[in-house]
């Protein structure tokens, strides 16, 4: 029995994070504890508009919609015009999903893709979307040209993810990246799935609050062609509504792959609950709560990254997003081990792929007074 009990099971790799565990220890060790920039979780309170919203839908005794309620949607395709420069997009070609995350994790599946089939990722990526290849039984290869890839690996591409900007460098792929990526994939015959959930927190020249401009989405029409065949965009609440405990994130495009998505996750059951439907709907309404989130963090990242240079790494990309890709020119867990020491927790770059040694990710999800605590901590390293 016990035989056949070990025999069951997914056999995926162990979760990078437990890594880190004699890390987060020394941090622990520092007087006034750990300052813990190592994982994007947001620190702020949830916005009062949507905790209310939130409860006033807690009267929920029937089950919600896989595919989400007409006003959610709506509310949906009218973000999308007034955030992202995308009109007209029909409220059918969208729906809610439980967090971004599952969709990562779970589209390769969902879009039918088989063995042999390739699913091309950024060669510096969050790791669910290799996990979501292994779910599916298909080939990951990471690249961010497909012009790497010799004819008989493009010529089994059927899916293409995009993460811009991008998680953790913080790169922003401007319209013509976009455009000549949907033209590739279109000849190709893959589908182009856009991460986009950090596209409301651009940075310099992507600070569309400061004179910017805004993020671009792949269904925005200059990328798009009036067409949104082929084409996923991806986006979660999480982060610029401080809600990633209430798993709210949407995804919208090619009308043919939205109507059987719709029906595939009516069948395994893939429902975000009511209550969080009725919290997305106002929250999407809402632009102030989201500028003055976004405020924070940009004062919280221009006390970060100078104190970071000055501590000696060099800042690369983050152009947008919540984080610093920084390096010392030195292996990833060596600058780890040395901000532990100062009781500062970072993300190790190598968890992002082979790309990523030499990095680290620095996260500017903490209260100011982490923040503060880290850049009096870097500045007081010998």
């Amino acid at each position: 029995m016990t035989a056949a009990v070990n025999s069951f099971g997914l056999s995926l790799p162990d979760y990078p994070w437990e890594a880190m565990a004699p890390y987060l220890a020394k941090a622990s060790e520092y007087p006034g504890g750990a300052v813990n920039l190592s994982i994007g979780t947001p620190v702020d309170p949830t916005p009062a508009l949507i905790q209310e919203a939130l409860r006033a839908a807690a009267n929920a005794p029937g089950y919600p919609t896989v595919h989400g309620t007409v006003p959610l949607r709506e509310a949906i395709a009218a973000w999308f015009e007034r955030r992202r420069g995308v009109s007209g997009l029909d409220p059918k070609d969208i729906m809610p999903t439980v967090g971004s995350k599952e969709l990562v994790a779970w589209l390769p599946l969902l879009l039918g893709l088989k063995p042999g089939d390739v699913v091309v990722r950024p060669k510096v990526a969050y790791p669910t979307y290799d996990i979501g290849a292994t779910f599916a039984g298909v080939t990951s290869v990471a690249t961010d040209n497909l012009e790497e890839l010799d004819e008989a690996t493009r010529s089994r591409v059927r899916l293409i993810w995009v993460n811009s900007p991008g998680n953790p460098t913080g790169s922003v792929r401007d319209v013509e990246s976009l455009k000549a990526l949907v033209a590739q994939a279109r000849e190709i015959g893959a589908v182009v799935a856009s991460d986009e959930c950090y596209a409301e927190l651009g940075w310099g020249t992507w600070d569309a609050q400061r004179g910017g401009q805004q993020v671009p989405s792949v269904l925005d029409p200059r990328v798009a062609g009036g067409s949104h065949d082929g084409l996923l965009a991806v986006y979660s609440l999480s982060k610029q509504s401080n809600v990633a405990g209430y798993r709210a994130a949407f995804v919208a495009g090619d009308p043919v792959i939205m109507a059987n998505l719709v029906n595939s996750r009516k069948h395994a059951g893939m429902i975000v609950p009511y209550p969080v439907q009725e919290a997305m709907r106002v929250a999407l309404g809402d632009d102030a709560h989201v500028n003055a989130q976004k405020d924070l963090y940009r004062g919280r990242r221009e006390r970060l990254l100078p104190a970071l240079q000055a501590f000696g790494l060099e800042i690369k990309e983050s152009d947008a997003g919540l984080y610093l890709w920084s390096t010392a020119g030195e292996s990833t867990w060596e600058t780890v081990d040395r901000l532990a020491s100062l009781g500062i927790v970072v993300g190790p770059g190598v968890f992002y792929g082979e790309a990523g040694n030499g990095f680290v990710r620095v996260a500017l999800t903490g209260t100011d007074e982490r923040i503060d605590a880290a850049v009096a901590r870097l500045a007081s390293a010998p």
